[in-house]
């Protein structure tokens, strides 16, 4: 029967294309009517509890849910051929590397409001080298214990994916959280709006691993994996609204970079492991599209249109 099939299989291919961007339409739309963050004067004699709640809300609209939306193009990208499938991980890894780039303007912006200069020096090389290294032995012993010999599952990959983009996404929640304790709502609800058309990315980024695996794994992974990459942009605003300190901000996107350079090498031997080389033309054009779209998102119609000067 038809509803047996796979929905990559039974739904048209440009709807699959189509059907998130819908969906983010739709979310962008609502934020824009209700201005839910126009005016926070409400909140100066708010409690600690009552401040760390609406966070909750305001983390989980910047971050859980663009990264949900992302994830709906699963089954589009499930549905191309595998040659097409690692177009879409150097795809991913160029989101990636420019996620990475940006961060560490951030920390020489945030390293530069510091006294020491070693002391940001310290904080930056450290955390960018445990991280990675950690990281790196993690995922080594991972591939020693489950290792079948027979197929490279890309669902680990898709895991660290979601924890490099979840430590870059700490940094998203300082700004939110330092500018709601400021009370300027409108800068709230500016950030918002960008982070939703910014973290929609990470969605496809974090499954692209998953999609060329023989079986789909069980809709709890997508779950896990979304709250993973975008719940911290939460915590973030957690600390952001407790503690405004420039040595944090500086750790917390050394530690996401450390996290990503180690995921770039988990996708690029992913990549290796049935190619017969990484770097193809497809590959590299794709590669500098994430690249170039993330600078569309973020550095033009973010920082450009949605939040000038």
């Amino acid at each position: 029967m038809d509803n047996e099939l796979p929905i990559h299989e039974r739904v048209p291919h440009w709807v699959l294309a189509i059907a998130p961007l819908v969906v983010l339409a739709a979310v962008l739309a609502l934020l824009v009517v209700t201005s839910p963050f126009g005016d926070l004067g409400s909140m100066a004699d708010a409690s600690t509890v009552d401040i760390l709640w609406m966070l909750t809300i305001i983390g989980f609209l910047a971050g859980i849910v663009p990264v949900a939306i992302g994830m709906l193009w699963f089954p589009f990208i499930r549905a191309l051929d595998y040659r097409l499938i690692h177009a879409f991980l150097a795809l991913s890894a160029g989101v990636l590397a420019f996620i990475a780039f940006e961060m560490t303007e951030e920390v020489i912006d945030y390293g530069g409001e510091l006294e020491s200069t070693s002391v940001a020096v310290v904080a930056a090389v450290g955390g960018v080298a445990a991280t990675f290294g950690i990281m790196y032995a993690l995922s080594r012993w991972r591939q020693r214990t489950a290792a079948t010999g027979a197929e490279k599952s890309g669902l680990h990959v898709a895991y660290l994916v979601a924890v490099a983009l979840g430590l870059h996404s700490i940094g998203e929640g300082l700004a939110i959280g330092t500018a709601f304790v400021l009370g300027q709502g409108e800068l709230v609800m500016l950030l918002v709006i960008g982070f939703v058309m910014h973290n929609i990315m990470e969605g496809p980024t974090v499954v692209a691993a998953v999609a060329r695996d023989t079986a789909s794994p069980p809709l709890h992974h997508f779950a896990i994996m979304g709250v993973l990459a975008g719940g911290p942009v939460i915590l973030g605003g957690w600390i952001g609204s407790l503690a405004d300190s420039a040595l944090l901000a500086v750790i917390f996107y050394a530690i996401a970079i450390g996290a990503i350079l180690q995921v770039l090498v988990e996708l690029a031997e992913l990549i290796r492991f049935d190619a017969d080389t990484i770097v193809t033309r497809l590959n590299a054009v794709t590669f500098v599209a994430g690249v170039a779209l993330m600078f569309v998102l973020e550095d033009v119609i973010v920082e450009g249109w949605i939040l000038p000067g």
